[in-house]
């Protein structure tokens, strides 16, 4: 009989997450995170057959907290925009989190798509809320979507490494006029899809 684990998975991870948030993802290793959790590494692999499958679990634990960022955005209007600011408020105050959900290499992910599924029901709601507010058909309002998504990204980038510290005067400036702009052009009708080349995913060894 296998003996009952010491800890449970959500303790285990929830260890995890604080040890990255305080000193990035290089600082996951067994002996630290054995020592985080007032013990030494075996109990931790009678629950996680190895430790990438403890950093995988953090990185959607990451996730989930920026979730919990992004769903105060609901209280505001515009609720797109406001996602925006919440995911650059994530970047500035988590910026370990922000680097280890957004800034790490995902085999998963090849394209667009992908990262839909990886943000998950934030991304949908946020389509839902262009295509209502903005009459926009769907293709639209996700290339609106994508357009100020990447712009976004790159704002929080420049934050949660230590880049920049842009005010949230500043903030609320670049991501309005970002906004506006790409608007204005879609609805101008000369928005043109770029031809999108996926990433080459790597073959399975």
């Amino acid at each position: 009989m296998p003996p009952k684990p010491k800890f449970t998975r959500e303790e285990i991870v929830a260890a995890a997450l604080e040890l990255v948030s305080e000193k990035g993802m290089s600082a996951l290793t067994s002996r630290d995170l054995g020592a985080r959790l007032g013990s030494s590494a075996r109990p931790i692999f009678t629950v996680f057959s190895s430790m990438e499958e403890v950093q995988e679990a953090v990185r959607d634990a990451a996730m989930q907290h920026f979730e919990s960022y992004a769903a105060k955005a609901e209280h505001y209007t515009p609720v797109f925009k406001q996602v925006g600011m919440q995911m650059i408020l994530f970047a500035k105050e988590e910026p370990m989190l922000y680097q280890l959900g957004f800034m790490t290499r995902n085999h998963d992910v090849a394209d667009f798509d992908d990262i839909y599924e990886r943000l998950g029901e934030v991304a949908y709601r946020c389509l839902d809320v262009i295509q209502r507010d903005y009459a926009l058909p769907r293709e639209d309002a996700k290339a609106l979507f994508e357009h100020v998504w990447i712009h976004t990204f790159g704002i929080g980038a420049l934050c949660a490494t230590g880049m920049c510290d842009f005010s949230e005067e500043q903030i609320v400036e670049m991501l309005g006029h970002d906004f506006v702009a790409m608007l204005v052009h879609i609805k101008s009708g000369q928005m043109k899809q770029p031809t999108v080349h996926p990433v080459q995913r790597p073959e399975a060894e």
